[in-house]
């Protein structure tokens, strides 16, 4: 799982640095540094919260038995996928207003008090916070314990996510996020559907759902999951070398509608984003 989790964590944490060094910009070239303060304290309560829901939803697998575990860890596979397809669609309809809606509530909030500048940052990086931290526990859950994979892989995504981040806000680079977003929304559609398949998988183990032992096929002999290659499609895609019917209809079932909506063309022409901080 550790390059599936780095595309996440990138994906997720480019995403939160982009709001964060608009904020900053517009502080900073309005003259309202004093108010930076109140950016990065809402900053900091977004990622207390994010890692807070990750630990309880820990705790809260740990104390249930098989079936429980299996049911919720599936649950929260499902919810994942939700949370991910959500913001690959979000991404590509409002990248190219996400500065300008920023820097007006932003704005507005200068002008209501400091709480409210608090509660705008906050609220800015608090979704892709709580997206990170359900998609990191069901990968956990997919990648079973006693590997840091998923975790090394987040936090290289997310180190990654910060270093670009600062270089866009110091205009070092330049990056076309139009198609940054796009490439990395398709490769995380794939991602997201071999989320989806090991959920259902959970709930058919947790006998929410039927099929457990009727296959669609089993390639194990030809892809061992022990193979460099098996681990590969394992931790990009989360692909099973025996996958049940079940799995392997809502994998497709998922991926090709998503795929088709998310590639065809926008109606509106707009100018591309590009990465520079303004």
């Amino acid at each position: 799982m550790l390059i599936g989790n780095a595309l996440i964590g990138l994906r997720e944490g480019l995403e939160a640095v982009l709001v964060v060094s608009v904020l900053i910009a517009f502080l900073v070239r309005g003259q309202h540094r004093w108010a930076l303060r109140l950016v990065w304290t809402g900053v900091a309560a977004a990622v207390a919260l994010s890692v807070g829901v990750g630990a309880l939803l820990t705790y809260t697998s740990a104390t249930l038995t098989f079936e429980q575990q299996e049911m919720f860890g599936g649950g929260m596979s499902v919810l994942a996928v939700v949370f991910v397809t959500t913001m690959i669609f979000w991404m590509r309809t409002t990248a190219r207003t996400l500065s300008a809606q920023l820097r007006g509530q932003l704005d507005e909030a200068l002008r209501l008090g400091n709480w409210s500048v608090i509660t705008v940052a906050f609220l800015a990086v608090a979704r892709e916070g709580l997206e990170t931290a359900v998609f990191f526990f069901s990968s956990v859950q997919s990648a079973g314990g006693g590997t840091i994979l998923p975790l090394a892989g987040f936090l290289i995504g997310i180190a990654a996510s910060v270093a670009i981040g600062w270089a866009l806000y110091l205009g070092a680079i330049k990056i076309d996020l139009g198609k940054f977003f796009t490439a990395t929304g398709v490769l995380l559609v794939f991602v997201a559907a071999g989320v989806l398949a090991y959920g259902v998988h959970d709930l058919q183990e947790a006998g929410v759902l039927p099929g457990l032992h009727v296959l669609a096929f089993d390639v194990s002999a030809q892809v061992p999951p022990s193979s460099w290659y098996g681990t590969l499609l394992k931790g990009i895609f989360n692909f099973s070398p025996q996958t049940t019917v079940f799995e392997a209809v809502v994998w497709i079932g998922y991926a090709v509608p998503v795929l088709v909506l998310f590639l065809r063309p926008q109606r509106a022409a707009a100018p591309t984003p590009t990465g520079e901080i303004s």
